[in-house]
């Protein structure tokens, strides 16, 4: 393979993931817009939700060449799946609070004293927010990685698009007769 045309394969895989996550990140916002505006306060954060998607796509994509080793690939996937939703959740918690405490440092006199003060602020709850909401993203996406892995590519898309086969009634569960 050339060197363009591998540039071209991680430019897809870039922008294919960066949607994805801006699909998480917009839901994320439309929700802050919807209960912030119940008390008349406008917002508006798309701009920073794409730059946001950008940045943990990118992320992700290097994330993914790094092995976790011969102990977890001879586990069950939801081992490596549990595995890298918990460090790259923790990575977003980390960056999440690293991004309060620096817009914060001139308020309050310093990194550590703004750092501080995001926990005895309600800011803590904007961070456990987005932590939330993101490790869900990243829980899905890895989740649809391993089945990716397991099917094939575009094979589960082919799968959602395409009819449900004929079940026979005596192993349809819902007439009883679940065997």
């Amino acid at each position: 393979m050339s060197g363009s045309q591998n540039i071209m394969k991680e430019l897809v895989a870039l922008v294919s993931l960066m949607f994805y996550f801006s699909v998480w990140l917009g839901f994320l916002e439309l929700l802050k817009y919807l209960i912030l505006a119940d008390y008349q306060i406008a917002f508006i954060g798309i701009s920073m939700a794409l730059v946001g998607a950008l940045v943990l796509a990118k992320v992700v994509l290097i994330l993914e060449y790094v092995p976790f080793g011969a102990w977890v690939r001879s586990r069950a996937a939801w081992v490596d799946v549990a595995l890298r939703t918990t460090l790259y959740a923790f990575g977003v918690f980390v960056v999440l609070l690293l991004e309060k405490a620096l817009e914060g440092r001139h308020e309050y006199g310093g990194f550590v004293a703004s750092l501080n003060a995001v926990f005895q602020h309600a800011d803590i709850y904007h961070v456990w927010l987005n932590f939330i909401c993101l490790s869900v993203a990243l829980l899905s996406y890895n989740i649809l990685s391993v089945v990716r892995k397991n099917l094939g590519k575009g094979r589960l898309l082919r799968m959602l698009l395409s009819p449900l086969p004929e079940e026979p009634i005596e192993n349809n569960f819902i007439s009883g007769d679940s065997k």
